[in-house]
């Protein structure tokens, strides 16, 4: 009977397709959920740091002064919180895992210079609507001061008419 079931499976298996894949000459599919590791898309990031709190291990790390955006990706559990909570939506989680490696790394992604020079740009723009409102504001202070001289000045000018219409009909 164990002679009958190893020529079936034999032969089930013969005519099968094979139950593992060729791995180094066909790449892995995975299925279309897969947590694997986090990208970056430096030309939408802001380096707005929502991420960096985000992320319960603390494995990314903004630093806007030097412009730059890191992940420790040994660190990271692809719990997908930073991607979830990103306003620009520059991260995303790809398919693949982290390739496996002798050490500990850091990946640092910089600003390109073409998006060096679009915060340069916000920020100047901001700078003159800044400046702009504080002109407009130092303008209307202005204003309400010399209303509030003027209505002083007519005020204390009536008041000694009144005094002088006053004191003429008790004589």
């Amino acid at each position: 009977m164990s002679t009958v079931n190893y020529v079936g499976q034999a032969l089930k298996n013969l005519f099968s397709k094979p139950a593992t894949c060729k791995y180094p000459f066909e790449p892995r599919e995975f299925p279309e959920r897969t947590r694997g590791h986090v990208e970056n898309d430096m030309d939408k990031c802001v380096l707005c740091g929502l991420c960096q709190m985000r992320c319960p291990t603390g494995a990314i790390t903004v630093d806007k002064k030097a412009q730059t955006w890191a992940i420790r990706p040994f660190s990271c559990i692809q719990c997908r919180s930073c991607v979830d909570n990103c306003p620009k939506k520059c991260l995303s989680m790809e398919q693949q895992y982290q390739e496996p490696g002798e050490r500990k790394i850091e990946k640092k992604f910089d600003l390109s210079d073409k998006q060096k020079e679009a915060l340069a740009e916000q920020a100047r723009i901001a700078a003159e609507k800044a400046a702009a409102a504080k002109a407009a504001m130092e303008a209307k202070k202005k204003a309400e001061a010399e209303a509030a001289a003027k209505a002083a000045e007519a005020g204390g000018a009536q008041g000694t008419s009144e005094t002088a219409t006053v004191a003429a009909p008790g004589e």
